[in-house]
């Protein structure tokens, strides 16, 4: 896909993550009830308010191309093994934290090419701030209702570094991991907003040795990379998308300084 083409698609796109998390925030401010899925996740009305929105917005936008969301009906790997180009949305990614009322919950919408996510959008409504980047042509985060301002990662980690964590999702991986480093200070939040910190250089680290679906990640990678950072497995290789039965991820690490070999630290 062109970069004119992308570019005409990330404004539309971020529009829909707006209309998804003013759906959102209606249910946030009102109160709602949680159900639980089949494996044992959460479920509000919020989820399937905002996987509605972005499935219309998205279906509006570009017809010829297939959705798959955390909330679309389950599909074997035969159905969509043929998708070159397909959408994959986390209609409300951090279910946890907007049931816990924290407000780090995201939106994510990303644009899959070649098993490579090429257009991403994170949304944070309660926050303000949205993250959004296509492939070739940057990084960029607006709060509010300010301009977008450009971002980077911080490609050279200080002597003690950020490490972004999960409030929700500690293992004992991950304890072992930041157990080998020497001075560190974590920074927890949930959601892909976590990866959003190292695309703006706010954190220089988010290790998520724990599981997540591809839709966890799609949207977040796409911007980290714009912004010069990685998101790679545990071999330091990036993660791909829609190459297997499974939707789930390998254990991950997200940073922006490329000179360490961060993978030495795992045990």
């Amino acid at each position: 896909m062109s970069h004119q083409q992308l570019k005409t698609l990330i404004d539309p796109v971020k529009r829909i993550a707006y209309e998804a998390g003013r759906r959102i925030m209606v249910i946030y401010d009102l109160g709602f009830s949680v159900e639980q899925k089949h494996d044992s996740t959460p479920l509000t009305e919020a989820d399937m308010a905002a996987h509605e929105a972005v499935e219309a917005g998205l279906r509006a936008l570009t017809p010829q191309l297939p959705i798959l969301s955390e909330e679309s009906k389950p599909m074997s790997f035969a159905e969509r093994a043929s998708w070159p180009t397909y959408w994959l949305v986390d209609p409300l990614d951090g279910t946890r934290e907007f049931i816990k009322r924290n407000g780090e919950f995201t939106v994510n919408i990303a644009l899959i090419d070649d098993h490579e996510p090429i257009l991403g959008v994170v949304y944070a409504p309660v926050i303000g701030s949205l993250y959004y980047a296509a492939h070739g042509l940057g990084a960029y985060k607006r709060s509010g209702l300010d301009e977008p301002q450009r971002i980077r990662v911080r490609e050279h980690c200080p002597d003690k570094m950020i490490i972004a964590g999960s409030r929700s999702h500690q293992t004992p991986e991950f304890k072992n991991f930041i157990a080998q480093l020497d001075n560190y200070e974590i920074i927890s939040m949930g959601s892909a907003l976590k990866s959003c910190l190292v695309a703006e250089g706010t954190a220089d680290l988010y290790a998520r040795l724990g599981p997540t679906s591809e839709w966890d990640t799609a949207a977040a990678q796409c911007i980290v990379e714009e912004a010069g950072g990685c998101m790679t497995d545990t071999r330091m290789q990036p993660l791909r998308y829609n190459t297997k039965e499974e939707l789930l991820n390998p254990h991950f690490l997200v940073f922006g300084d490329q000179s360490i070999n961060w993978a030495e630290y795992l045990q």
